[in-house]
């Protein structure tokens, strides 16, 4: 199978492309530094660089945030996420096999947050053309890094966010996730819904908020962005259906 290609069980080819859209929702392809496992011809860049199979992607040096959609087939897919698992910074978008091995190695314990798409994805074929047929099979996007985790929080793609970090509540550590993670745990903690006010002086002691001059309006974003419905003026709650 041609590297930068995945299976797709409603379709005859192995060849299937990120839809542009869903690179716009997450920052464009100039935001991604690397694409480790791009076709050789493509109709759009997924990033500022491409490894193709005339590279080895799998035995070349990954840098900056990494945009990763991988062969899907079984006998390869854990090589390349746990690649993915290894660098910790990015996001990948795979079918959303969660009971399998690689799922749970190199997704359920490497990765900081979950996107699961709503519906089916059509993917572009080598020309550029979108599948008549979908996917056939659900998608999930998974990011590895406290700010690609906010990012996907904030993408609009719709979906289910799962922010994967708040496991580390449940044994009593004390990590900084993401944006998300931050104002979620003030919630549960809070065990209802929230004033904006109590927010900012929940995080104003944050190490995010200390290493951003601009924390609130941060703040403010991701509760407009994220998993978040407001209740009424300047109060907020976890938005039913987004959050797994």
């Amino acid at each position: 199978m041609p590297i930068g290609s995945h299976q797709s069980a409603a379709a005859g080819t192995d060849v299937w492309l990120t839809p542009p859209a869903l690179l716009a929702a997450l920052g464009g392809a100039e935001s991604f530094d690397l694409d480790p496992c791009a076709p050789l011809d493509r109709p759009w860049d997924m990033a500022r660089q491409h490894y193709t199979i005339a590279d080895n992607g799998l035995a070349r040096p990954w840098h900056g945030r990494v945009w990763l959609n991988p062969p899907y087939s079984n006998n390869v897919i854990g090589r390349w996420m746990g690649r993915m698992a290894e660098h910790a910074h990015g996001i990948a978008l795979i079918f959303a096999r969660t009971e399998t091995q690689v799922f749970h190695e190199f997704v359920w314990r490497a990765a900081d947050a979950l996107l699961f798409m709503e519906g089916r994805l059509h993917f572009h074929n080598a020309a550029g053309t979108r599948a008549k047929a979908n996917a056939g099979a659900p998608s999930v996007f998974c990011a590895y890094g406290a700010d690609d985790a906010d990012r996907l929080a904030a993408s609009g793609i719709p979906g289910a966010f799962v922010p994967l970090r708040l496991r580390s509540l449940i044994f009593g550590f004390a990590s900084v996730g993401s944006w998300v993670d931050e104002v979620l745990k003030v919630m549960q903690r809070a065990g209802a819904a929230v004033r904006l006010d109590d927010l900012y002086r929940a995080l104003a002691e944050n190490p995010k908020s200390e290493r951003n001059p601009n924390w609130k309006a941060k703040v403010r974003q991701t509760l407009q962005r994220g998993p978040f419905e407001p209740l009424g003026e300047g109060v907020w709650q976890v938005a039913e259906g987004r959050l797994l």
